[in-house]
């Protein structure tokens, strides 16, 4: 519980130099745009504001100019004239041309949430070799592994053994682990880091559609490429009926093929909504405590009550979330990987 207080400190401290400079300015509280600014993608890392005095982290900008094909190494402050960040497009680097137009360049910049993956990989990396390091040196005497690779072997064996391999099944589950494996832990990691409200954590990595729709593709890529003969015939020509599969339209076929597309439609949407949707909660009732504040002492002391109770029952729920958006992906892409691998007039 004390962790739990601490953590919750440090959101409310990093956080309230921000909103503190919106109302010293006497400006409405947009809560809105300021949930929508703290959710997106920046080219800097973005850790106080202090007396309209912003302390961050500039990222590398790496972009490619459409009109001269001249690339730019730099930070934001030495962007060039001809680039600018546009509000409407959720502060994206756009080129003005010589024509008066504006494009999108080739932009391969380091931004935030790169910089939050490259964060995750490291952890992952440094987690599993320390926890090789110690099976590569037991021996035959050894006993059972305790601490922490005795809770990661547990957390390895339960996804591999209890999800992965019972939904692809003993006969096709191998070359499939390992990136199942991966994917659950990657999200996993992602999740929790989110959850730290200072750097290096607090981006909102699965909550970035891009990223989710990659991990998507990735496991439609997994399904379609390696599935069956089987598979392809329950799309094509499923065992139903003639005039549902050839006359007077391919009704069935159509249908089949279109949920080739919609499957990993559902896993993008689902991580990136529940995860977006966790962020934005814990934002809202973060501005709640400035919100109450603006309309006097006995409102602020209410809400900022009120607010604290839920930023702490948030919390403690997102870091079931994370667990939870992790495992349902991995094993709504486990299901879908064994259906691509269903053998012919195999018995339910």
């Amino acid at each position: 519980m004390r962790h739990i207080k601490f953590i919750l400190l440090l959101f409310l401290m990093m956080a309230t130099p921000s909103f503190a400079n919106a109302a010293e300015e006497e400006e409405a509280l947009d809560i809105p745009e300021i949930v929508l600014e703290h959710l997106s993608d920046a080219y800097e890392w973005h850790i106080a504001t202090y007396q309209g005095k912003h302390l961050s982290i500039p990222l590398p900008i790496i972009v490619r100019s459409s009109e001269t094909g001249q690339w730019f190494f730099g930070t934001a402050e030495s962007l060039p004239g001809n680039f600018f960040f546009s509000k409407e497009h959720h502060g994206k680097i756009y080129e003005k041309m010589s024509d008066g137009s504006e494009v999108r360049p080739l932009d391969l910049s380091i931004t935030k949430a790169v910089l939050q993956i490259w964060i995750v990989v490291i952890v992952l990396i440094v987690v599993f070799l320390s926890c090789a390091r110690w099976y590569k040196k037991r021996d035959s005497k050894s006993e059972a592994p305790k601490g922490f690779v005795g809770m990661m072997e547990m957390m390895v064996m339960m996804i591999h053994d209890d999800l992965i391999k019972s939904s692809i099944g003993e006969k096709h589950y191998k070359p499939y682990a390992p990136y199942l494996l991966t994917v659950f832990f990657f999200i996993l990691t992602a999740n929790l880091i989110g959850l730290i409200p200072i750097f290096p954590g607090g981006a909102n990595v699965t909550g970035n559609i891009n990223i989710t729709f990659f991990l998507a593709l990735c496991t439609m890529l997994v399904i379609n490429i390696f599935a069956n003969k089987e598979y392809w015939k329950e799309i094509f020509w499923p065992e139903v009926p003639l005039f549902l599969k050839a006359y007077p339209a391919p009704i069935m076929p159509v249908i089949e093929l279109f949920g080739v597309f919609t499957k990993p439609f559902a896993l993008m949407i689902r991580l990136f909504a529940n995860m977006m949707a966790g962020h934005a909660v814990i934002l809202s009732f973060t501005c709640v405590i400035f919100l109450g504040w603006s309309m006097g002492v006995g409102y602020g002391l209410g809400l900022n009550t009120f607010s604290i109770i839920m930023l702490l029952f948030m919390n403690l729920l997102e870091v079931l979330v994370a667990f939870v958006q992790a495992y349902v992906f991995t094993m709504l892409s486990a299901v879908f990987i064994g259906l691509a691998h269903k053998d012919h007039h195999e018995e339910e």
